[in-house]
């Protein structure tokens, strides 16, 4: 039996298909958004919250393998508490339910984020060691600590590996997570950065995840990313799929603070999520760019889908979407 946790978000319910499409027996658990109905035997559906200690002991029962997805991505401060709670706190219960159940491998879902300040002086890669610096993001410090409960784990018997994927694109709901990109070149949304970072279908996250949890490999972090690209390009690639205008206003350092700064105060109003926060304004602004040769070491063979094609593809379907309504 295999275990994943997070089943409700894009990559989670990628991975879920593609164990049932290969004849596994899979438990899902799921908080408070219930998994979409698969149609297969295979899949046990379990609402667990993975701070419910009891619940996970329950959840772990003849399982041997664990794909540990879930988290809370924010940038919202008054989320801050609720997003450690999740990240580390939950991630630090799924460990202890894993050593206390015996099992045999867990693949842990962390980010490039972990990895900690984002440098400009050359590729990320996976030796780089945490700093505290106050240009980290809350949601970085959350997956980073969480690691820290992984690598506790591995100290205490745990057979587990991680992974630090960048931005993943795929065709999931488009209202929230990463596929709002998606949404926002659709609606022809002008304003353009200078920044890059990493990229990487959703698809070829789970064939990773799926070949190191396979393998003999062990007490490991991989970086997951096919290429590194400017917002300005992958905005563009999005918009000329839809047919749509591609963003063409260049977004200034000066710019940004203020808007972000407005977006923090009209969230006091609206209590909802602010489109633009101190944190995402200065990624947005940043140059990074990600190393993914650790991963090819360590399987040989493996390839990347090109960011045209992954964004050819998840625009296709999502325009399907549009059409059926």
């Amino acid at each position: 039996m295999i275990l994943v946790t997070g089943g409700a978000g894009l990559l989670g319910k990628e991975l879920i298909t593609k164990l049932l499409q290969a004849g596994k027996q899979v438990r899902a658990i799921y908080n408070k958004t219930k998994l979409p109905d698969f149609e297969n035997d295979n899949l046990q559906q379990m609402q667990c919250d993975i701070l419910d200690v009891v619940g996970l002991e329950e959840a772990m029962m003849d399982v041997d393998q664990v794909y540990h997805c879930a988290a809370i991505v924010t940038f919202n401060p008054r989320r801050r508490q609720e997003m450690f709670k999740i990240n580390l706190e939950g991630t630090a219960n799924v460990v202890n339910a894993a050593l206390d159940a015996g099992i045999k491998k867990m693949v842990y879902v962390s980010s490039v984020a972990a990895l900690g300040r984002i440098r400009e002086d050359g590729p990320i890669n996976e030796t780089m060691n945490w700093t505290a610096e106050t240009s980290n993001s809350a949601y970085g410090q959350s997956k980073y600590l969480a690691e820290m409960q992984v690598w506790r784990g591995i100290g205490e018997g745990l057979n587990a590996v991680m992974v630090n994927p960048v931005i993943i694109l795929g065709a999931g709901d488009w209202n929230g997570g990463s596929s709002q990109i998606f949404k926002t070149a659709y609606n022809e949304f002008p304003w353009y950065t200078e920044g890059s970072t990493g990229f990487v279908d959703v698809r070829d996250v789970v064939k990773a995840m799926i070949e190191l949890m396979n393998s003999d490999i062990t007490a490991e972090r991989f970086i997951i990313s096919a290429e590194n690209r400017t917002y300005a390009d992958v905005f563009g690639f999005i918009a000329k799929a839809f047919g749509k205008k591609p963003p063409h206003k260049k977004v200034t350092p000066l710019l940004a603070k203020i808007v972000w700064r407005l977006e923090a105060f009209k969230s006091l109003f609206t209590r909802k999520d602010p489109l633009l926060t101190k944190e995402t304004a200065a990624t947005a602004m940043t140059k990074a760019t990600f190393d993914n040769s650790k991963l090819k070491r360590f399987l040989p063979g493996f390839e990347y889908r090109k960011i045209e094609d992954t964004i050819t593809d998840t625009c296709t379907v999502l325009q399907q979407k549009i059409n059926n309504g």
